[in-house]
């Protein structure tokens, strides 16, 4: 199978690299972004299939990126009569509010700590949705139990 395009945003050294070693060893392709320039500078000019999004940086909120990314068309095509969307995955160590959820609808939350087969079998859902293009559903999402500066190349 082929793997995803996939957006990491996460400012924990530690956590970002097991992130990424797990998707990069299921052959995913990984762009990185610790902050909210940096993730914001990735969506304007790359292609994804899935976003894993850390909600506390240290810059701005990744509710912040959501605003601003949603205002730009860089979630959604603003002058589509498709509502094709970019799947998100929350990652979180505080739990967000229903509200928050509503209102930016993620794909997924993923509580700190959280499983990482649950990370990975929703990173093989976007892989296979880049292959069959099946766009995803804006249902709200459900919860799943129990820093390089700049643009940062996939690493293979």
């Amino acid at each position: 199978m082929t793997g995803a395009n996939i957006l990491l945003v996460e400012d924990d050294d530690v956590l970002r690299e097991l992130i990424l070693h797990n998707l990069q060893a299921r052959q995913h392709r990984v762009w990185q972004a610790t902050n909210a320039q940096e993730t914001l500078d990735l969506l304007r000019n790359r292609t994804f299939d899935l976003v894993l999004l850390d909600i506390n940086l240290p810059d701005k909120t990744g509710w912040d990126i959501l605003r601003v990314a949603r205002k730009e068309c860089l979630l959604t095509p603003c002058e589509s009569y498709e509502q094709t969307k970019l799947p998100v995955v929350v990652l979180s160590a505080v739990r967000p509010s229903l509200s928050r959820l509503t209102e930016f609808q993620p794909l997924a939350y993923l509580p700190k700590p959280f499983p990482m087969d649950a990370l990975l079998r929703l990173a093989a859902e976007a892989a296979e949705r880049h292959v069959t293009k099946i766009k995803p559903t804006s249902q709200l999402p459900t919860q799943i139990h129990q820093h390089t500066p700049g643009f940062s190349e996939p690493h293979l």
